[in-house]
């Protein structure tokens, strides 16, 4: 692979390549790398070739072709390189009345088409060339890509706005031409990984586990009734296809991986107690298989389900404590299952229960949103202001899943078949 100083030999040796040619054609000729403007304080009879590097553009097949360079801590898995595409803009003078700058276009274009890479021998003869030591450090013979030289094909416009950009530059014949693929690659040196001790085969059937629904405990004792809200303690019935992996199954929701009982495993469904270690909320279920595939054996993952999501209702789990502070309204403790882990968004209802009229359309609802926490708790404060007094239905929301109220079932009750439960009286 080449370093830094490959642009610079490949322009040096398509010099001397040009000067070898140039000079059996006019004898005297020289070839030069300068600016375009330079050229105009230098005789117009003189038999000259200049070499210009107008542009360099990314190569399209290997501009990625490293991609990764480096692990996710930042230590390198191999050294970047970068492909590049040298643009060039070949000029001729001479004497006009014996056509030298034709003569030398001439010999630059057969040149470069019989023999259009720079061989290796040629670049090693520059670079050892002791009038050229400023590339002694150049390893471009070393580079596995031969470089190629491609005449670019400029109609009359496109070679008019390359030379407007030479400025008070007057036009001489020229032809443009592209050298690629130049690659570049940094000094970072990689990290060597340890050998390879032993190589291992291992023949496994592909087994694509597929969850197709999930159900709750009140779901299945209702008859498999599939919309039943879920909430912790409940037993889950996960339902699906090739859920029994060939070593260990395991039950992720989202970073928890649930412990199961292996008698609850089948391929078709996997049975599993929701504890307070799962926070309420919209949760996604994903069943991993895992096997033992190396030596010593260690298990690895080997094959995840599709991602399945569901809502673990949070649960009002006693009396709501009223605090009263003079200065900054009421204070309301709420105890809740599961545990409220510290980052997730909780907002309290309240809404007023009627005293007399069931149908009172001027009944009290408030929002409150529950302060920040640094800790996970099973107990939240939430301060309430400017709230009414009475009594209240109490629901508390988590990350968008919001606690469940109580249905009154007594057919013999005032308020049979409203909701009656939890409640919270405001002083």
């Amino acid at each position: 692979m080449s370093n830094a100083l490959a642009i610079a030999t490949v322009t040096v040796t398509l010099r001397e390549i040009l000067q070898e040619s140039a000079t059996y054609i006019v004898p005297g000729s020289e070839v030069l790398t300068l600016r375009p403007q330079e050229m105009e304080n230098r005789p117009a009879d003189n038999a000259r070739i200049n070499i210009y590097l107008y542009q360099i553009v990314p190569n399209t097949a290997l501009r990625n072709a490293d991609v990764p360079t480096r692990r996710n801590d930042g230590t390198l898995i191999q050294p970047p390189q970068s492909a590049w595409d040298l643009h060039y803009i070949l000029s001729f003078y001479g004497n006009e009345s014996t056509v030298e700058a034709q003569r030398l276009l001439g010999s630059t274009v057969d040149i470069l088409h019989s023999q259009p890479f720079l061989s290796r021998n040629k670049i090693r003869t520059i670079i050892s060339n002791a009038n050229n030591q400023y590339l002694a450090e150049s390893n471009l013979d070393e580079q596995v890509e031969s470089i190629k030289f491609i005449p670019l094909v400029l109609n009359l416009e496109e070679l008019s706005k390359v030379w407007s950009v030479f400025f008070q530059t007057t036009y001489a014949l020229s032809v443009a031409y592209q050298a690629s693929v130049v690659l570049i690659e940094a000094r970072d040196i990689a990290r060597p990984a340890l050998p390879v001790r032993d190589r291992n085969i291992y023949l496994v059937n592909f087994r694509q586990p597929v969850i197709t629904r999930i159900l709750s405990q009140s779901a299945i004792s209702q008859g498999f009734m599939p919309y039943q809200p879920i909430l912790t303690g409940h037993r889950l019935r996960i339902e699906g296809s090739q859920l029994r992996g060939a070593e260990t199954t395991q039950v992720r929701i989202d970073q928890t991986v649930v412990t199961l009982d292996p008698n609850n495993i089948s391929d078709r469904q996997i049975d599993l107690v929701l504890d307070n270690t799962v926070t309420a909320g919209v949760k996604g279920l994903q069943v991993v298989q895992t096997m033992k595939i190396s030596t010593p054996e260690r298990d690895y993952g080997f094959v995840e389900s599709n991602i399945a999501a569901f809502i673990l209702r949070p649960t009002i789990t006693g009396s709501v404590t009223v605090a009263t502070d003079p200065n900054n309204g009421n204070v309301l403790t709420v105890p809740v299952s599961p545990i409220i882990g510290s980052n997730q968004r909780v907002i309290l209802l309240l809404n007023q229960l009627p005293t007399g009229n069931p149908a009172d359309a001027n009944l009290k609802a408030y929002t409150f949103v529950a302060p920040s926490r640094d800790t996970d708790t099973s107990e939240i404060a939430i301060p309430v202001f400017n709230v009414q007094q009475g009594e209240y239905l109490i629901r508390l929301q988590v990350d968008g899943a919001e606690s469940l109220l109580t249905v009154d079932s007594d057919d013999n009750s005032p308020t049979f078949n409203q909701y009656i439960d939890p409640t919270v009286t405001i002083p």
